[in-house]
């Protein structure tokens, strides 16, 4: 019987790893790495991946969505993490609008992975809504 070899590989490209201690530094590198030209126009899920030492693995570009809406698949987000073998984790997503509000969808998935990373001994550390020039994190606002 032949089966397909299943292969996860992780590349660090990387001589310094960053260390994040907060939300405003978390904004810092979010923004760093995403597309401004495109933060007005369509909704996009990433996950900011971090060692123990709250060190950035890397960012992961998960779900892109429309203009108000991105469908979330937590197994797909769970399974990046372990693969990484990230022990902390951010999740972020875009406001097209500049309205910074969480919604009750926002609540709801943030609620969902955070059960799901309990499960594996992983932190989430946060959830940061993004807008060009500003964010609202979830753990500052005592959402989280």
């Amino acid at each position: 019987m032949k089966v397909s070899e299943i292969k996860i590989s992780y590349m660090n490209e990387v001589d310094e790893k960053i260390k994040v201690m907060g939300s405003s530094e978390v904004y810092q590198v979010l923004k760093a790495n995403w597309d401004l030209d495109t933060i007005e126009l369509q909704e996009e899920f990433k996950i900011l991946l971090l060692n123990q030492g709250n060190q950035v693995l890397g960012i992961k570009s998960m779900f892109k969505g429309g203009i108000n809406t991105c469908s979330i698949d937590v197994r797909l987000i769970m399974g990046m993490v372990l693969k990484a073998n990230a022990s902390a984790l951010v999740i972020t997503h875009n406001h097209p609008s500049g309205n910074l509000n969480a919604s009750e969808s926002d609540k709801r998935i943030t609620s969902k992975i955070k059960e799901c990373c309990e499960l594996f001994d992983i932190r989430l550390l946060d959830h940061i809504i993004m807008a060009k020039n500003s964010y609202l994190s979830f753990a500052d606002e005592g959402i989280l």
